[in-house]
């Protein structure tokens, strides 16, 4: 594989390469099996694909989840070597790199800015579409490779992509669990060892509400997913809601929901001072 930590680099890299064919999958460091599963994907399909490790400071809204956001570059790029061939390529670009001049761009995503994530990281998806659009725009993929943990952020993606009339596709990848069902996250090396032993809780809890669809309204089991959960000492929800896929408009009660529509149980819990997302498929009826 190849690193290179500038966008002159880089472009000088990818002149020969077909970009239509190219594949690119965006990181923020910290790599798990979640992101490798996205790599494989990626290698499977295309060619040449292009990693980036860059923590983009743009989308936090919190800046003391900035700061201790983990950074292991070289543990990084040791495991990718693992999977990556010799033309694929690793970007590790600085904030100079990627923001040459500041970026002061605004973007409206409909509905999508005003549920859920958006609510609670006010300016979140804005700082994610501005990073994405100038990979993008370095880049020029065919392919981008999205892990479905990221529910919103997958919804953001598409309708920038539309918006900007990107010929990119989008490839969005299962999410990747540990064994006891927590869903991998950088995050999760943040967590201290009790809120770690007792986080199974987020995924036991909203697996059941499939089943208490049958018997159980919304705000039944709303409460229900906000009660198990808050047991657990130093676990509290942040919101728990089952929305569409498209924009993502939650439901108030079942008789909101709509057929041949697809439904998700969306979850943000604050466990300890880290805050982790999670989300499962509704079957619904």
């Amino acid at each position: 594989m190849k690193i290179v930590s500038t966008v002159k680099e880089l472009l000088g890299l990818l002149e020969e390469v077909n970009r239509s064919s190219l594949g690119f999958v965006p990181t923020m460091g910290a790599l798990h099996r979640g992101h490798i599963s996205l790599i494989e994907k990626a290698v499977s399909q295309c060619p040449v694909i292009v990693v980036s490790i860059y923590v983009n400071p743009t989308q936090f809204n919190d800046r003391e989840d900035l700061k201790r956001y983990p950074r292991p570059l070289g543990k990084d790029l040791n495991l990718l070597r693992k999977y990556l061939r010799k033309d694929d390529i690793v970007f590790t670009p600085d904030d100079k790199e990627m923001y040459p001049d500041e970026d002061n761009r605004l973007f409206s995503f409909g509905n999508l800015d005003n549920v859920m994530e958006a609510l609670h990281r006010p300016g979140h998806f804005n700082g994610v579409a501005q990073v994405v659009s100038r990979f993008f725009e370095i880049i020029m993929p065919g392919i981008a490779f999205f892990g479905f943990k990221d529910f919103q952020q997958v919804a953001v993606i598409k309708e920038l992509v539309k918006q900007n009339h990107y010929n990119i596709k989008i490839e969005i990848c299962t999410i990747i669990r540990e064994e006891d069902g927590l869903a991998m996250s950088s995050r999760n090396i943040l967590l201290e060892p009790q809120i770690r032993k007792d986080a199974p809780v987020i995924y036991n809890t909203i697996s059941r509400v499939s089943e208490m669809m049958k018997k159980n309204d919304i705000p039944e089991i709303k409460s229900y997913v906000k009660e198990t959960i808050e047991k657990k000492p130093g676990f509290h929800v942040e919101y728990f809601e089952i929305a569409d896929d498209e924009k993502l408009i939650p439901a108030g009660t079942k008789n909101e929901l709509k057929e041949g529509k697809h439904y998700y149980g969306c979850i943000a819990v604050r466990a300890g001072e880290v805050r982790l997302i999670d989300n499962i498929e509704i079957v619904w009826p």
